[in-house]
């Protein structure tokens, strides 16, 4: 540089300080280099800056929503937004109601530069003669192929419906579908949503992968219960203090509303719709992952290698001076049979795209690459024929799909239902743990909370003289072995179930001799108790640690002795001592146990100045809070020989844990509190324990199914006595077996159809008052204070509506009508018709029809008639009834009383239709009926 511009730019202070150079150190409070930055620098976060950052290709259409009242005064005023608003000129859709046009006003004077306008004028269908009308306008720059599907007018809706093929598309998405909607304040809302039910869901019956938005001027109508799998994203009023101006869409927090100034002298404010969705790819990295690859002859060879052993070589090994080292015997063979294992196999790793499908195969993936480098390449002749040729998309995806119709014709339902679940994205949203390195052990510690230290170590039980320990045979443990499902993990001594399952004969002698000889000993070998945790978030946000739920992983092998002790365990004890259990009894389930606190409350309530209190019970961490030697106390009790007794209490005590997520495993704690979840035996020690947990005032009921404990106080002159000794009772029963109730999550129900209103005094549990709630899902059926069942039949229909969707994608794959009854049965009906016999017959006629209307779409998708609800339910009922008087040790049994004749059943009282309509009247009438 020039020394008079050096010594310019030095009196101007424009010369860079000697200590700005590479090598020298960054002083404080001065800007860095960007070169010399760690990390990238990061950008402004939010949908607007996204969106600025890529307005011309957003993954859905930017929406401006506005009520015009006249377009044709708005029209400047909308053309002036556009010239000074960056945003409106970005805009992709602009959708515009009360236009008030008719056929005299041409398409010409409306236009907008670089728009193709779309429009529904009012007609003499709608009753009246002016207002109403509906415009849409599609940007040119984000779509040129839209084209006009449907306009309706009626008296009860005006809609407007448009296909939008843009420029980009998310691979998600096959087509854009907008709808704009009017309904005037006067409209009946009834035919207005039927109406619009009609239209929405054809198009989704021909275009189940479209993204559909639903804009305009709803006024006094919703679409909530009758579309639930439509979202609306409109949180801010648009007219005073209400808010009717709406837009619903397919995609659930798909956009964020901002409010934007009136169009002149409109009443309404305008709306801008800024898309927030996120596409799969961007949401999901890619993830690698470690296979294992099996060779074509691996049976074979494992099975000549194990039936080549000498196993009597490792039990020789591990005596001494006559006594058998279980724990030494049991790690030989299985690490034996795990070394088998890795010789015989390879591992590789492997990449998976979250927007992945395994019909794209290599073809289809060359078929893409070349249309992408015709693209690049910019010869249009060339473009076109790579466009021409990718048609091999489709041929791949439907050979995919008369793959999985084969699986069904050669009755393999389990690849069957793994197809289906590829090509519909069936359960495929599961939350993901945190990648954290210090996750595990803190998990590992938060879950082992409930160990104390200093509780006295476990006594076992004297041995009974004369007392023989349980064996099993090697026929018993090959049948065990050949029942194992082989997709099921493997736990921690890496030994896969399909290799037990496929060498049951070969190993059966051997796994019999130390599953006998453990009995023998009354000691589990630590291999067979070691668990390994896998933490799996209880909802889709996780904010803390108790938002995982521990699910143990224990060896298969494990498992298979589990089943075996379990057998013997039911076959020992009568189970039916406690008839207040209905979890894994025969012949019991969950509906029974709702029909049982149904039942109760409207028997009660029969009667006079009576009303009903309905305690539903949380537990925290019931499984991991029990403490083993209360529980062989009880076993020894209940007439469980006390070798086995022993056994159970080493299986429960001095187990190693710990936690692992993805690759990162944290150190081992021994537990001796609790039963690991995910253990067979688990779900049963737990009912055994809770067996004297009964009540004792004739007034009130306890229910349990696991650890949902239901206490139904029945209270009559506002005597509430019996009642709270009740739960005081419980309170000292759970103390006594080491269960903490879980006040915040334990909620109280009153029912009380007296006239008047009447204050009723809280319930304290650990000096904590009880919330009092109008509703509660208990058993997956929603529960309301009056008792009628219209919450519990909009959830259900929520859910079903969400489920038909998938029921449109296989449709839409070419798949038969008997794969897509299949999958209607399985999937659809079960939610439609989950505890029927509780609640149909005390529905409401409008809710019936919400339940037919699904039924009805799903016959239109599969062509095929499916049975309504009511002969659903009459068939279930009476089914479920002819079950109940078979079985003499059911809680039910007592109400099904025969006549004299033995022909018909005594009918049971009813003064109200509440009761009436119920279960058990109803079912006794079907019995009499037939």
């Amino acid at each position: 540089m020039d020394n008079n511009i050096r010594a310019t730019l030095g009196e101007l202070q424009l010369l860079r300080a000697p200590a700005w150079g590479s090598g020298s150190l960054q002083t404080k409070g001065k800007r860095r280099r960007r070169c010399e930055r760690r990390q990238k620098r990061g950008k402004r976060a939010g949908v607007l800056a996204r969106l600025k950052a890529n307005a011309n290709r957003p993954p859905i259409p930017l929406l401006f929503l506005s009520n015009v009242r006249s377009l044709d005064n708005k029209l400047d005023l909308l053309r002036l937004r556009m010239n000074v608003s960056e945003e409106m000129r970005n805009c992709a859709v602009i959708c515009l109601t009360e236009t008030w046009l008719n056929q005299t006003m041409p398409d010409s004077a409306f236009q907008l530069a670089g728009r193709q306008l779309f429009r529904a004028d009012r007609s003499q269908l709608s009753g009246k003669a002016r207002g109403g009308g509906l415009c849409v306008y599609i940007n040119k720059g984000w779509c040129t192929n839209c084209v006009l599907v449907n306009s309706h007018c009626s008296e009860a809706t005006e809609q407007l419906t448009v296909k939008c093929r843009p420029h980009y598309l998310p691979r998600e998405f096959s087509a854009v579908f907008v709808i704009a909607v009017y309904i005037a304040p006067d409209a009946d809302a009834n035919n207005a949503l039927k109406e619009l039910y009609d239209n929405i869901s054809s198009l989704q019956n021909k275009h189940p992968d479209a993204f559909y938005v639903v804009a305009g001027d709803f006024n006094h109508v919703e679409l909530k219960n009758t579309l639930p799998r439509f979202y609306q994203h409109v949180n801010i009023p648009t007219r005073g203090n209400n808010t009717l101006d709406r837009v619903y869409s397919s995609v659930k927090d798909a956009y964020k509303a901002f409010p934007r100034p009136h169009l002149g002298l409109s009443d309404h404010i305008s709306i801008m719709l800024v898309p927030a969705y996120h596409p799969p790819l961007r949401r999901s990295k890619p993830t690698q992952k470690t296979i294992t690859v099996w060779p074509s002859d691996d049976t074979a060879v494992l099975q000549d290698c194990f039936g080549c052993t000498d196993w009597q070589v490792f039990r020789e090994a591990a005596e001494c001076e006559g006594e058998l080292d279980l724990e030494e015997y049991t790690s030989a063979v299985l690490g034996y049979i795990s070394k088998c294992v890795e010789d015989v196999t390879t591992t590789k790793t492997v990449t998976y795209y979250p927007n992945q499908k395994p019909w794209l195969n290599a073809e289809v993936r060359s078929l893409l690459k070349a249309r992408d480098a015709a693209f690049r390449s910019g010869d249009s002749d060339e473009l076109r024929r790579a466009r021409r040729e990718l048609t091999g998309v489709k041929r791949a995806k439907a050979a995919y799909a008369q793959k999985i119709q084969g699986h069904f014709s050669s009755q393999d339902p389990q690849s069957m239902w793994r197809g289906i679940k590829c090509i519909t994205d069936y359960k495929s949203n599961v939350a993901q743990s945190s990648k954290d390195p210090s996750l595990p052990e803190a998990l590992n510690t938060f879950f082992a909370r409930f160990e104390n230290p200093d509780t006295p170590p476990s006594t076992r039980l004297p041995h009974s003289p004369g007392e023989e320990p349980l064996s099993v045979t090697p026929a018993e443990v090959r049948r065990t072995l050949r029942r194992i499902n082989p997709r099921k993990a493997a736990g921690p001594d890496n030994i896969p179930g399909q290799v037990l399952k496929d060498c049951a004969d070969q190993l059966s002698d051997v796994l019999a001799d130390i599953f006998n000889a453990s009995l023998i000993q009354a000691v589990v070998p630590t291999c067979l108790k070691t668990a390994t945790i896998i933490p799996v978030p209880k909802s889709s946000t996780v904010t803390g640690l108790n938002d995982y739920r521990p699910v143990a992983l224990t060896p298969i092998v494990t498992k298979c002795f589990e089943r075996l002790v379990q057998t013997h365990i039911k076959a020992t004890i009568n189970i039916t001592v406690d008839p207040h259990q209905y979890a894994y009894r025969k012949n019991r389930s969950t509906e029974d146990a709702i029909s049982s606190v149904v039942h109760t409350a409207l028997t009660h309530l029969e009667q006079k100045d009576s009303y009903v209190r309905m305690l539903f019970v949380d537990f925290t961490s019931a499984f991991n809070t029990m403490i083993p030697q209360t529980l062989i106390t009880k076993l020894s009790s209940l007439g469980l020989s006390s070798s086995l007794c022993n056994w159970v209490l080493d299986f429960l005590t001095n187990r190693p844990q710990s936690v692992r997520i993805h690759n990162i495993s944290s150190p081992s704690i021994i537990l001796s509190t609790g039963s690991p979840q995910g253990c067979v035996l688990s779900p049963l020690l737990f009912t055994l324990l809770t067996y004297d947990c009964s009540p004792l005032h004739p007034g009130c009921h306890i229910v349990k199914f696991v650890d949902d404990t239901a206490v139904v106080g029945c209270i009559t002159n506002r005597d509430e006595s019996s009642y709270r000794q009740e739960v005081e009772h419980l309170e000292d029963w759970c103390r006594e077996n080491n269960l903490f109730i879980n006040v915040k999550k334990t909620k109280e129900m009153i029912v009380d159809f007296r006239r008047g209103k009447h204050a009723h005094l809280p319930l304290h549990i650990g000096g904590s008052a009880v919330e009092v709630v109008d509703s509660y899902r208990y058993l997956g059926v929603h529960l309301t204070s009056n008792l009628t069942w219209s919450n519990n039949t909009s959830t259900l229909v929520r859910k079903a509506h969400q489920r038909l969707y998938f029921l449109r994608r296989l449709r839409r794959a070419g798949l038969g009508s008997a794969v897509l009854t299949s999958f209607y049965r399985c999937v659809v009906e079960s939610v439609v018709c989950s505890s029927i016999n509780v609640w149909h017959g005390s529905c409401s006629a409008a809710d019936r029809k919400a339940l037919q209307r699904v039924m009805k779409a799903a016959q239109r998708i599969v062509g095929v008639s499916f049975p309504s609800t009511t002969d659903i339910y009459t068939s279930r009922c009476r089914k479920r009834a002819t079950c109940i008087r078979k079985d003499p040790t059911h809680p039910a049994h007592a109400l099904f009383v025969p006549l004299p004749s033995g022909r018909r059943l005594r009918s049971i009282k009813c003064k109200t239709t509440r009761l009436r309509n119920s279960f058990i009247p109803e079912a006794v009438r079907l019995l009499n009926s037939t």
